[in-house]
């Protein structure tokens, strides 16, 4: 009898939720979005109900479209978003709205963070780089900024955690989103005392800490009879949407690098055992039993390429703003047209700040090389190249830690495109692999989903490693890369006092756009 599962991927944009069978093949899916909510300088909120309707619509649309009887159902598995956070009172309803990881109005606690590193180990513990996005910081820019709000806090939450509350009655955070927060012991897998300290919350204020093959037996009534899924079905917590990006590219095994461009981007390896980067540069999670997630995140990936449409061609209709689409394709073609290297034009895509390398949220966008010959489209590519020089940092700096990449899969939105995969072939020196599957996190979902369930997702996995594209670099791009790369690096790394300054000088400023 073929058994069925459902990945349920609640991401930073939008929430994919998507009904396999045991052989990873899609039979319906359903993509509900959400507003990000920026009304101040450095915020980036969403609406925690309007996530919750987003899973339940999408629930109710598989079920429908699927043609999947509900008690075939194995069961649901969840991947979310890091480093999301929330507070609500003792009858869980919501006290703020959910802060992303893209929200940054916790600068003040990097200083906080960066002495807890020097003069009690903390990275040792909660190994992630300081920076504004981890919840950990979050809370210690509330403690002074509004304790009467934390007072008034019964939980702190990220929106995962929300959601299955909401669907089963349970109160659990799994250890990979948890390993995310900056607020668990990676050592003892447990909340950590000297995290919590900074932040004045308490261990009871946390939800129970479990594995991420967790089982929550059964859906409360009003859930069932919204999605039409079967009361007593199981849900797996399932694990971060990075860690299971990587099951869902097939990117398991020593050697095997998963590039993830969505809204933002990442290079990311799973190890057998707990790996720290003595320089503070990347980040450890935790997957599953023995598999742990090293690697780095950027700002900025698909949304640099959202900034081009919008800035750069504001005379393409409103549908450029979506990956895949006719005028999406029309403005790559553009690009293509130029050589590597977009005539000498570099850009700095930190349009949003900077995670990897620098950590910085006051990381400033810039252009180098323009001249009145250039045009549009060579700042549009210089800035798509921009994402995949920030990512062949990130890259060098994993074989320096972890051993060298053998292979390279990527997935994510930016990563369907022809032309922009062609540029990190070319900047990388290496071929990249573009896996079949394009939603990595809810194919991983799944997985973790299967194994858990003791279903056998042998078929599954294969999915998930099956060829699709390889993309090799062309030798004349790849030195041209070589050389401008040298450059990019230099620019990076010889900017932070202008940054600052500049940083400082917009945050005086109310932004009409």
């Amino acid at each position: 009898m073929t058994q069925y599962i459902i990945g349920v991927d609640i991401g930073t944009t939008s929430t994919k939720v998507i009904l396999y069978d045991e052989a990873g093949a899609q039979l319906a899916r359903a993509n509900n979005g959400y507003e990000l909510y920026q009304d101040s300088t450095g915020m980036a909120e969403e609406d925690p109900d309007t996530i919750y309707q987003a899973v339940i619509h999408g629930l109710a649309t598989v079920m429908q479209s699927g043609g999947v009887p509900a008690t075939d159902i194995a069961g649901l598995a969840f991947s979310a978003a890091m480093h999301s956070m929330m507070l609500v009172d003792g009858d869980m309803a919501p006290l703020t709205r959910l802060m992303t990881w893209a929200d940054t109005r916790a600068r003040d606690a990097y200083d906080v963070i960066c002495d807890a590193f020097d003069q009690d180990n903390l990275f040792d513990h909660v190994p992630i780089p300081a920076h504004p996005m981890t919840p950990l910081a979050k809370l210690i820019w509330l403690r002074e900024q509004n304790s009467a709000l934390l007072s008034q806090t019964r939980y702190v939450l990220g929106i995962k955690e929300y959601v299955l509350h909401r669907m089963t009655g349970e109160l659990v955070e799994d250890y990979s989103v948890a390993s995310a927060t900056g607020l668990m012991d990676v050592q003892t897998m447990q909340w950590y005392d000297g995290a919590l300290k900074l932040t004045g919350i308490r261990q009871e204020q946390l939800p129970t800490l479990v594995d991420t093959n967790y089982q929550i037996h059964g859906l409360r009534h009003a859930v069932a009879e919204a999605t039409g899924l079967d009361v007593a079905t199981t849900v797996v917590v399932g694990a971060s949407d990075g860690a299971l990006s990587n099951l869902g590219l097939g990117a398991t095994q020593p050697g095997d690098v998963a590039v993830n461009v969505g809204t933002s981007g990442a290079a990311r390896v799973i190890v057998d055992h707990v790996v720290t980067d003595p320089h503070h540069a990347l980040f450890t999670y935790y997957v599953a039993p023995h598999q742990w997630l090293v690697g780095g995140a950027l700002s900025n990936g698909g949304n640099v390429l959202r900034w081009a449409q919008t800035a750069l061609f504001p005379h393409l209709p409103d549908a450029a703003r979506q990956v895949g689409t006719t005028s999406e394709a029309t403005l790559m073609h553009a690009v293509a047209e130029l050589p590597a290297g977009a005539d000498g034009v570099l850009c700095v895509p930190y349009f949003n700040g900077s995670r990897a390398p620098l950590w910085d949220p006051d990381s400033r966008a810039s252009f180098y090389g323009l001249s009145a010959q250039h045009t549009r489209p060579h700042m549009a590519r210089a800035a798509l190249e921009g994402v995949a020089y920030g990512l062949k940092v990130v890259l060098d700096d994993l074989e320096d830690l972890t051993g060298r990449a053998v292979t390279i899969r990527v997935g994510g939105g930016l990563a369907q495109s022809d032309v922009w995969r062609t540029m990190l072939a070319g900047v990388l020196n290496q071929a990249v692999m573009v896996p079949d599957s394009v939603d990595s996190s809810a194919l991983g979902a799944a997985i973790m989903g299967l194994r858990s369930l003791g279903i056998d997702a042998a078929a599954m996995e294969q999915t998930a490693q099956s060829a699709g594209k390889v993309v090799e670099p062309d030798e004349a791009d790849a030195a041209a890369y070589a050389t401008l790369y040298g450059i990019w690096s230099e620019i990076i790394y010889n900017n932070d006092e202008v940054d600052d300054q500049l940083a400082a000088f917009q945050a005086g400023r109310k932004w009409e756009i």
